[in-house]
């Protein structure tokens, strides 16, 4: 590793393999000639085949699923997933266990959706039993919006559980999936999942700048409904993209990353072989860590293979503990909200090696030996 590399341990943007960078050089191109359509058909494709909803052979999963792109961040895809598919008369249940549950409930209240929550403990697992009679006692509940995994502790929900009573109940469920896709199982048809967010810049390792919906056709709402959003409404993307068009301008560099990106994921073998880099390097960060005295927030097998979080070393604030990180070519990411000055964050996403994360125990180590 040379000095001016940066190994981003944050969850995302995330390191860039040489490959996908290089594919930012390809040709300036306008967005409304074939060639852009083609691409952003491509990648489409692509994306459907990450959890084989786009295989060979496969023709119901082709005809059912779908998947809608959008220039914007993670959080466009959610708001996009939320304002455009809950419809005026449904009502919505949102599921918190973090920030970014909670970000769903705000998109919720500023487009006017009726909803409502079932709260928890940043730190706490889903209560099952708690959920079951909110639903008992709410049963006008149509749609149910859950983050896949919370960012911020690391912890990962059960999304087959949930998925199991929502389908007892008729209820759609939509997930952001922004930081588990492409990395954590997301099985689409045994557990129903009417919609899931996603983004390119984190296990997918693409640029920051591209999101996408991915959902079943018959979950869009009919052709007369008025939309909550101009920019944001997945109909008209969806209708657009399907004749090869786009309703806006989109990030066509960033689109050149991402179809290079789903490629050598692809050929490196999908999905499950980057669960399975992943955990290789969480385990290796969380054994390495433990040895020195620095415990987990969550316990093993509560958290994803995507990042996990640590209590601060004993005497450091985050800020000095970064600081002495980042002098190292290492970013680590802080705690939010009453986590900030306790706990510090690791992932695993982006162009990392196993030396990398052996280097980045060792100099941990050696922080904790001079203090």
């Amino acid at each position: 590793m040379t000095n001016d590399k940066m190994i981003l341990l944050n969850p995302g943007p995330v390191n860039l393999s040489d490959r996908v960078r290089n594919a930012l050089l390809r040709p300036d191109l306008c967005h409304r000639e074939v060639e852009f359509s083609q691409l952003q058909s491509r990648i489409r494709e692509q994306l459907l085949q990450v959890y084989g909803l786009g295989s060979v052979g496969v023709a119901d999963h082709r005809h059912r699923w779908a998947a809608v792109l959008l220039t914007g961040s993670g959080t466009a895809a959610m708001e996009a997933m939320i304002s455009s598919l809950v419809p005026a008369d449904g009502k919505l249940l949102v599921i918190e266990n973090g920030v970014y549950g909670e970000r769903l409930s705000k998109i919720a209240k500023i487009h006017g959706i009726d909803y409502i929550t079932l709260s928890h403990p940043w730190n706490a697992e889903i209560d099952i039993n708690g959920l079951v009679k909110l639903l008992d006692e709410n049963t006008d509940i149509t749609h149910l919006a859950v983050v896949h995994h919370e960012t911020t502790t690391g912890r990962l929900n059960n999304l087959a559980e949930l998925a199991s009573i929502c389908q007892e109940r008729r209820i759609k469920l939509l997930v952001d999936a922004v930081s588990s896709f492409g990395a954590e199982e997301l099985n689409f048809a045994d557990w129903g999942i009417t919609a899931c967010a996603a983004t390119a810049n984190k296990c997918l390792h693409g640029v920051p700048g591209v999101s996408f919906v991915i959902l079943q056709r018959d979950a869009l709402p009919l052709v007369d409904a008025i939309p909550r959003t101009l920019y944001l409404d997945l109909a008209t993307y969806y209708q657009q993209q399907e004749r090869g068009g786009t309703p806006f301008t989109q990030s066509v560099q960033t689109f050149y990353a991402l179809t290079e990106a789903l490629q050598e994921m692809a050929e490196a073998g999908g999905w499950r072989a980057r669960h399975s880099h992943y955990n290789q390097l969480a385990s290796l960060v969380r054994d390495g860590l433990a040895s020195i005295g620095i415990k987990p927030l969550l316990p093993l097998g509560s958290s994803s293979v995507v990042l996990n979080a640590y209590d601060l070393p004993d005497g450091f604030s985050y800020e000095e503990f970064h600081d002495q990180l980042k002098a190292q070519d290492y970013i680590i990411y802080s705690g939010q909200g009453n986590l900030a000055q306790s706990i510090f964050r690791v992932s695993t996403m982006g162009a990392i090696t196993h030396a990398d994360m052996e280097r980045f125990v060792g100099i941990v180590k050696q922080i904790i030996d001079r203090s």
